[in-house]
C-alpha cells in the first residue's frame, strides 16, 4: 500500500512513466508553439515599454516618434536571426542550439561562453516574464502592488510543479492561455488599426499625453553634443527593445521535443513564431506611436492601449488577464530548455551528472528545480521589478546568436553541402549584425546593470570548467585497467556497542559473516556502566571480545576514530569495517527521539582510507519476522545454547 507521501506525489506530479513512453511525450506543432514560443511572443508586453522608458526619460513625448522605426529595425534583425536558426534546426537535429554549434565548430571555450550566456538568459527569462506578468495584473489592480514578490513566487512554484508533471502535460496546460493571448492581441491591434484607417479616434483619456509637434519634427536642429546624445539614446532604446528577440533560439534548442518529423515540425513552428512576434511587436509600437502612449511605473503600454481601444470593459480585463497568463507561461520556455541544456552539459561533464537524469515523469526534474530556485532568488533580490531586471536581459542571448551563427559559417565551410555558399553568407551577415548588437547591449546597458552580466557569465564559465576538471580527474583516479592483481588485505571488523540488544546482536551476526576478526568496542562515558556491560558481555559468551575505550570528555566519535587509526598504524594496509547497529523506529516522528549515531560515524570516517562503514538496520515493530527474538533476560541467563542461534536471529536483524 503506497505511503501518504507517495499518494501525494502521484496526485501533484502524476504517476511515474516508463522510459518507452518518452516518444509519446513529444509535442506537435500547435502545442510546441505554446510551450517553446511563449517567451518570444509574450515579449511584446514589455519590449515597446522599454524603448519608451529609455527615450521618454530623456526627451519626453518626442520618444513616440522614434519607437516605430526602432521596432522595425529590431523586426528586421529578428527575421535574419530566425532564418539562421532555421538552418541550425536542419544541421543539428539533436538540439543543443548555440552551445552545440559553437562547441563543435569553434571549440570548447566558445561553446562554454554560449552555454553560460544561455543559462543566464534562461534564468532571466523566468524572472522577467514572471515580473512582467505580475505587472500586468498590478496595472489593473494597483492594490496588489505591495504583494508583487509573493505573487511572483507563487507563479514560479506553479510553473515548476506543472513542468515536473512532464512535457506533454505542461504543453496541454499552457496552450490555452497562449492562444487566448494571441486572440486578444489580434483583437487589440485589429480594432486600433481599424479606428486609425477609418478616422474614428477615441477621445484621449484623462491625463493622456500628446506629442509636442515642434520637438517631434524630424528636421529639428541639434547641437553636436545633443546629436551625439540623441544617437546614444536611440542605440540604448534599440538595445532595450531587443528584449523582444529573447526566446528566438528556444525552438532550435529543443528540436528533439517535437514529434516526427522533428526537424520539419520545428522549422514550421519557428516560422510561425517569428511571424506572430513581428506582427505583434510592430502593431503595438504603431499603436503606441499613433495614440501617443507613454508607459508609467504603474501601468504598461498594453494596459494604456487597452483603455484607449477597449475602454474599461470586459475586453480590457480579458487583455490584462491573458497578458498576465502568457507572461507567466513565457517562463515555461526557460523551464523547457534550461533543464535540457543542463542535461547536455552534464553529459559533457560540465555540470553535475544528476542534471542529466530524467525524473519519474520523464522530465529533467533536477534542472527544473534548480531553475525555479535561482529565478526565485533573483525575483526576491530585485523585488519583482521588471524595469530593474530588463537591463540585465538580452545581453546573453545576443552573445549566443553571434556564436551560433559564426559556428554555422564554419559548419557550412567544412561540410560544403549544396547551397553552402549562400547559407554561409546568410549566417555570416547574421553573425556580424548580432555581434554589433551585443556590443551595443554591453556598452549602453553597462552602467544600468549590464556589468552584473559581464561578471556572471565569466563566473559561470569558471564554474563549468572547474566541474569538468573534477570529472576528468575523478575518471583518471578511478580508472582501473584490470591488469594488476588484487591483493587481499587483513580484515578487521569493529562493532560499536552501547549494551546488549537485538540491534547489537544483528550487527554482530553480520560482522561474523564477513571476517574472523571481529571486535566489539564500547566507548566508556560513565565508569559506573562499564562494570555492568562487562559482566553482561562475559555472561553472553559469544566468542567476540569486548574492548572498552575510555572517553574522559564524553565524546563517542573521537575515541572511536583514534582506536581505528591506532589499529591501522599497528598493521599497515589493514582493512577495517565498522558495522554500526542502527535502530529504525516505525513512525517518522519517532526518529526525532533517537540519536543519529550511525550517521555521525559514517560522516567521521568518510575521508579515511581503507575504512568501510556499514549500517545494519533493526526495524522496530515489523510483523514480517521469521520468529521473534529471544527474551533478553533468557539470553543473559542461558547464553546461546544452540550452535546456530546467532545465525537464526540474523534474519530479523535485516
Amino acid at each position: 500500500m503506497p505511503s501518504a507521501y507517495t499518494h501525494f506525489k502521484h496526485v501533484v506530479f502524476g504517476r511515474p512513466l516508463a522510459s518507452e513512453r518518452l516518444e509519446h511525450e513529444r509535442l506537435n506543432k500547435k502545442t510546441a508553439l505554446a510551450v517553446l514560443s511563449s517567451d518570444a511572443i509574450s515579449s511584446v508586453a514589455y519590449a515597446t515599454d522599454q524603448i519608451l522608458f529609455v527615450l521618454g526619460g530623456a526627451i519626453g513625448m518626442t520618444a513616440v516618434a522614434y519607437v516605430l522605426p526602432i521596432s522595425a529595425v529590431i523586426v528586421g534583425l529578428l527575421v535574419l536571426v530566425g532564418l539562421s536558426y532555421r538552418q541550425t534546426i536542419f544541421a543539428y537535429p539533436n538540439g543543443g542550439g548555440s552551445y552545440t554549434v559553437a562547441k563543435e565548430n569553434l571549440g570548447d571555450m566558445p561553446g562554454l561562453v554560449a552555454a553560460a550566456a544561455l543559462l543566464t538568459d534562461y534564468i532571466l527569462t523566468v524572472a522577467v516574464s514572471i515580473s512582467g506578468g505580475v505587472a500586468a495584473i498590478t496595472s489593473a489592480y494597483p492594490a496588489l502592488v505591495p504583494h508583487t514578490v509573493v505573487i511572483c513566487s507563487l507563479s514560479i512554484f506553479l510553473l515548476a510543479t506543472v513542468n515536473l508533471r512532464g512535457v506533454r502535460e505542461s504543453g496541454a496546460a499552457f496552450s490555452l492561455p497562449t492562444y487566448a493571448f494571441i486572440v486578444m492581441m489580434l483583437t487589440l491591434i485589429g480594432f486600433g488599426a481599424f479606428r486609425y484607417w477609418t478616422g474614428h479616434e477615441l477621445a484621449p483619456l484623462s491625463g493622456a499625453l500628446k506629442v509636442d509637434p515642434v520637438s517631434a519634427q524630424s528636421g529639428g536642429r541639434f547641437s553636436p553634443i545633443t546629436g551625439f546624445a540623441l544617437a546614444y539614446l536611440l542605440l540604448r532604446g534599440f538595445a532595450e527593445g531587443c528584449a523582444a528577440m529573447t526566446g528566438t533560439e528556444a525552438i532550435s534548442n529543443g528540436v528533439m521535443a517535437f514529434k516526427a518529423p522533428a526537424q520539419k515540425n520545428a522549422a514550421a513552428t519557428l516560422g510561425w513564431m517569428v511571424a506572430i512576434l513581428a506582427a505583434f511587436f510592430l502593431g503595438v509600437s504603431f499603436l503606441a506611436h499613433h495614440y501617443h502612449v507613454m508607459p508609467t511605473t504603474s501601468e504598461t503600454v498594453l494596459s494604456i492601449l487597452g483603455h484607449h481601444i477597449f475602454g474599461g470593459g470586459p475586453l480590457y480585463y480579458a487583455l490584462q488577464y491573458t497578458t498576465f497568463a502568457v507572461l507567466v507561461l513565457a517562463a515555461n520556455t526557460a523551464f523547457a530548455d534550461f533543464p535540457r541544456l543542463a542535461g547536455i552539459l552534464a553529459n559533457d561533464k560540465y555540470m553535475p551528472r544528476q542534471l542529466a537524469a530524467r525524473g519519474d515523469r520523464l522530465a529533467f526534474s533536477n534542472g527544473i528545480i534548480m531553475l525555479a530556485l535561482v529565478a526565485w532568488l533573483l525575483v526576491w533580490l530585485f523585488k519583482g521589478n521588471t524595469n530593474a531586471l530588463v537591463p540585465l536581459y538580452a545581453i546573453g542571448v545576443f552573445v549566443c546568436f553571434t556564436l551560433s551563427q559564426a559556428g554555422m559559417v564554419v559548419h557550412w565551410r567544412n561540410t560544403r553541402e549544396p547551397g553552402w555558399i549562400w547559407k554561409a553568407w546568410l549566417n555570416g551577415i547574421g553573425a556580424v549584425a548580432t555581434a554589433l548588437v551585443s556590443l551595443i547591449q554591453i556598452v549602453t546597458k553597462f552602467t544600468s546593470g549590464g556589468w552584473i552580466i559581464a561578471l556572471i557569465i565569466p563566473a559561470i564559465i569558471f564554474l563549468l570548467r572547474a566541474i569538468h576538471k573534477h570529472y576528468v580527474e575523478f575518471a583518471e583516479d578511478t580508472r582501473f585497467l584490470g591488469q594488476s592483481p588484487i591483493n587481499p588485505l587483513h580484515h578487521t571488523v569493529i562493532v560499536p556497542v552501547n549494551g546488549i540488544s537485538k540491534a547489537t546482536s544483528g550487527a554482530l551476526v553480520y560482522a561474523t559473516t564477513i571476517s574472523d576478526e571481529v571486535v566489539a568496542v564500547y566507548i566508556e562515558v560513565d565508569k559506573r556502566d562499564t562494570l555492568r556491560i562487562e559482566q553482561e558481555w562475559e555472561a553472553w559468551d559469544i566468542g567476540v571480545p569486548l574492548v572498552v575505550v575510555p572517553s574522559p570528555y564524553r565524546s563517542i566519535l573521537k575515541p572511536l576514530v583514534e582506536y581505528v587509526e591506532n589499529l591501522r598504524m599497528v598493521t599497515p594496509g589493514e582493512l577495517v569495517t565498522i558495522v554500526v547497529p542502527e535502530i529504525v523506529p516505525k513512525r517518522w516522528w519517532e526518529h526525532l527521539l533517537h540519536n543519529k549515531t550511525a550517521l555521525y560515524i559514517r560522516t567521521a570516517f568518510l575521508f579515511k582510507p581503507n575504512v568501510v562503514v556499514t549500517a545494519i538496520p533493526y526495524l522496530v515493530g515489523h510483523a514480517y519476522r521469521i520468529r521473534d527474538w529471544m527474551d533478553h533476560d533468557e539470553d543473559l541467563d542461558e547464553g546461546p545454547d544452540e550452535e546456530n542461534s546467532v545465525a537464526s536471529e540474523s534474519a530479523t536483524a535485516a
